[in-house]
């Protein structure tokens, strides 16, 4: 079998957990990255793939610094409901914000409580230590234009 190492096309299936065990994502459908070449795993994550094959699991173990990191408090926003668009006006919705740097970055819909609505635009898992179960369901050789491409889909 195929043990991953630089420039194998990879594909894998995961779960997130938070450390009591809680799953807070998974992803049944193998996600596909090349090894070695910049992509959006952590570093942890693909270290602990290299020199594994199709049917391996590796479980890592991410801090808060590691993964997301705490959250930011000056990333929290409170409004008045009425000077929300009527299509945000839900718990998980998400908004697209630009800072005078021209930045963007996703808030999403946190809280709406006494007629006042709370985004936020910390990630989700921000302050969480997080569990990754990987699994890999795939390796091959890289084709010429995925070694070009070299990334995956991020694993949130």
């Amino acid at each position: 079998m195929t043990r991953i190492s630089r420039g194998k096309h990879v594909s894998i299936t995961y779960q997130i957990l938070d450390e009591e065990g809680n799953l807070l994502e998974h992803n049944d459908f193998p996600v596909s990255y090349v090894h070695g070449l910049p992509n959006d795993l952590f570093e942890q994550i693909e270290a602990a793939l290299e020199g594994r094959q199709a049917g391996d699991t590796v479980e890592v173990v991410l801090s808060p610094e590691e993964a997301f990191g705490y959250p930011d408090p000056n990333l929290r926003f409170t409004d008045v409901l009425e000077n929300v668009p009527p299509e945000v006006r839900y718990v998980g919705a998400e908004v697209q914000m630009q800072n005078e740097r021209g930045e963007v970055r996703v808030f999403r819909v946190a809280e709406i409580r006494d007629g006042k609505l709370t985004i936020d635009g910390n990630h989700p898992f921000a302050g969480k230590t997080l569990v990754y179960r990987v699994r890999v369901e795939q390796v091959r050789d890289a084709t010429e234009a995925e070694l070009k491409d070299g990334a995956g889909r991020p694993l949130h």
